[in-house]
């Protein structure tokens, strides 16, 4: 089979042109939550049953998804059901996501930190890593207890790192020389 991220584009893109003269953030939500039911391996081997037609598929995928979906998102999970292609469902998500950040100039942060970040404080540091970078970001915690202390910022390819981990790692290497 084909490299998923290659299934994946054509289906990503079309989304986005269609999603681009609706909501593109709504649908951005309702895609989000097709590909996390998609990924469900239970779903995966239901779908793959030949004795289980499309519209079944979609029914029971459809009534998984805890929100209502637009005519358009139907459309479109029709579509990739009947082409056999739902295990490609969270691989599209992650890239219309990407299309449309990058529509919006917006970057997604991943911020690792060894302890819970206030809601302040959190604010602080993105507008401190939007200076650093660049750009819009769009923020989501992850605790790493591993740092000790400060944070490490993956901002696609980049990464920031100020932890105490990395302090100390830097410091052994320094010795170690």
């Amino acid at each position: 089979m084909a490299e998923l991220a290659t299934i994946a584009r054509p289906y990503a893109e079309a989304l986005y042109k269609v999603a681009q003269n609706a909501d593109v953030a709504s649908w951005g939500r309702q895609i989000a939550a097709l590909a996390e039911v998609a990924s469900n391996p239970e779903l995966r081997q239901f779908a793959d049953s030949p004795k289980v037609s499309a519209e079944q598929v979609y029914d029971v995928t459809a009534a998984a998804v805890k929100m209502p979906l637009d005519a358009g998102v139907q459309n479109f999970l029709r579509t990739v059901i009947e082409n056999g292609r739902l295990v490609a469902l969270p691989a599209v998500a992650e890239q219309f996501h990407a299309l449309a950040n990058a529509a919006s100039g917006v970057s997604d942060a991943t911020i690792y930190s060894a302890y819970p970040i206030e809601p302040a404080q959190l604010a602080d540091l993105v507008v401190n890593l939007e200076r650093r970078f660049g750009r819009k970001l769009t923020p989501q915690v992850v605790l790493e207890p591993e740092l000790i202390g400060g944070v490490r910022v993956v901002v696609g390819d980049e990464v920031l790192d100020t932890s105490v981990r990395a302090r100390l790692e830097r410091m052994k290497v320094a010795l170690s020389a």
